[in-house]
């Protein structure tokens, strides 16, 4: 008689994809408190005495503990603790930076002598920016650390299984904060007497729901992890790749492959998040629109990302070719910088900058579709955690120091044609990489092209 197959929790479609649900909500929640001020950056300037060089500063600053060492840490503490206790410790820190950040924008803060302190040093930067900017940096370091977390978590859920397609579902629902938030954001604010608190407030109390979300995951996981102590494939309640050493940290080092990814990350992302932070503004000037109008456009962005990345995640799990895909996202993008530089000043068109927002989200959808599930690939399971945080380290170090130099070159020119030009420039660049990545893996044979589901 055939041995009867065991079963485990994620052979189970519905439990597999209510862990995609919990843990992509909590995300979600995180992209709309990152953004929330985007949309108000006219608001904030005039409200609190910001200028677009402390605004640059402030949007550096979720990066800042991240790039000084953070994520390292936290890479060794989601491979050694395993993605329940570093799925809750990152949400807790987010709710902290949160509070944090909302204590520093209120009215009550700026009449209190601890603000006249802060006011009373490094001059050119407001109390509520300091204050502000301290709470995004805590914020940052939860942020960063769950979605390296969350990375982990739908490797290990979706081992052998739609792994592309739930990591595409889980970024499209994530950027689906960014839309909400576009509009939701000025709307929140002129409702509460243009109060840029309101809105911080909002998006801080949904982190909080996802702080529960977690909750409910790791009893889901440690229920997980049971079975596969049952059946063998576990020890000590961990699974296999919970079983770390910090020596392992070197093997990621030494990887090749690992620097090219990190650096095509880095610069990939580094034309996307620190445009986000701008883009409003920009189109507000370029277009001659009020900011609710300029945030309610750009919230467009993200809407056919949301779309197409799952059909991205469907195809490069049953066909592969994720490597050309990292080519073709860094060519668009090339291709909407320079359109935003160039062509929309010169046609100010509301149909043409939707066009191009549109465009750009498409980029948007084929570089992280491809490239989060190709790491899996070329890194070994156990240290996986561990090398999503060292990508995220790289890639924040630009995220830091980009929003900084953009900040600096929009108060230096008066406007945005330089910044475009640089985010172009960091395009091209990501394009090169993408090209020594799909001949590296031609050579060495990590299967990037090839489909992630076994037949």
């Amino acid at each position: 008689m055939a041995e009867k197959v065991r079963k485990f929790m994620n052979d189970s479609p519905a439990a597999r994809w209510t862990v995609l649900i919990l843990v992509a909500l909590m995300m979600f929640f995180a992209y709309m408190f990152v953004d929330v001020m985007s949309p108000l950056k006219s608001l904030v300037e005039s409200s609190l005495g910001w200028n677009s060089s402390v605004f640059g500063t402030y949007a550096a600053s979720e990066y800042i503990l991240n790039v000084c060492g953070f994520l390292i840490i936290a890479g060794v503490i989601l491979d050694k603790l395993g993605v329940r206790f570093s799925g809750i410790l990152s949400a807790a820190i987010m709710v902290v930076g949160a509070a944090i950040k909302f204590v520093g924008v209120s009215d009550w803060f700026q009449t209190t002598q601890f603000a006249a302190w802060l006011n009373s040093w490094w001059t050119d930067m407001p109390a509520s920016a300091k204050m502000a900017s301290l709470g995004f940096m805590i914020f940052g370091c939860g942020c960063e650390m769950e979605g390296t977390n969350v990375s982990k978590i739908l490797a290990k859920w979706f081992k052998g299984k739609e792994m592309a397609l739930a990591m595409g579902l889980e970024m499209a629902i994530a950027r689906l904060g960014v839309f909400a938030v576009m509009w939701i954001s000025p709307i929140i604010a002129a409702r509460f007497g243009g109060n840029v608190v309101a809105p911080m407030g909002f998006c801080g109390a949904l982190l909080c729901i996802g702080l529960i979300n977690f909750i409910i995951f790791a009893f889901m996981d440690s229920k997980f992890d049971k079975e596969l102590v049952e059946a063998g494939l576990a020890t000590d309640e961990k699974s296999p790749e919970d079983e770390f050493h910090v020596k392992d940290l070197g093997a990621i080092f030494k990887s090749k492959m690992f620097w090219i990814v990190a650096l095509l990350c880095v610069l990939y992302y580094s034309a996307i998040f620190p445009f986000q932070r701008y883009a409003p503004n920009f189109l507000e000037e370029t277009l001659g629109i009020s900011a609710a109008a300029a945030s309610q456009l750009f919230s467009c962005f993200p809407i056919l990302a949301m779309v197409l990345t799952p059909f991205l995640g469907m195809f490069l799990d049953h066909k592969g070719k994720g490597a050309s895909m990292l080519m073709a996202g860094a060519v668009i993008m090339i291709v909407c910088h320079l359109s935003f530089a160039f062509l929309l000043p010169v046609f100010p068109s509301k149909a043409l900058a939707l066009a191009l927002i549109v465009t750009l989200g498409v980029s948007f959808s084929l570089v992280p579709a491809a490239l989060w599930p190709s790491v899996p690939k070329i890194i070994d399971e156990k240290i996986l955690g561990s090398a999503y945080c060292l990508i995220f380290w790289v890639q924040n170090i630009g995220l830091c120091l980009v929003p900084l130099l953009i900040g600096s070159l929009r108060q230096s020119t008066g406007g945005y044609l330089v910044p475009m030009i640089v985010f172009s420039s960091f395009g091209v660049l990501a394009f090169l990489f993408s090209l020594l990545l799909k001949a590296e893996d031609k050579k060495e044979g990590y299967g990037l092209e090839l489909p992630n589901i076994k037949k």
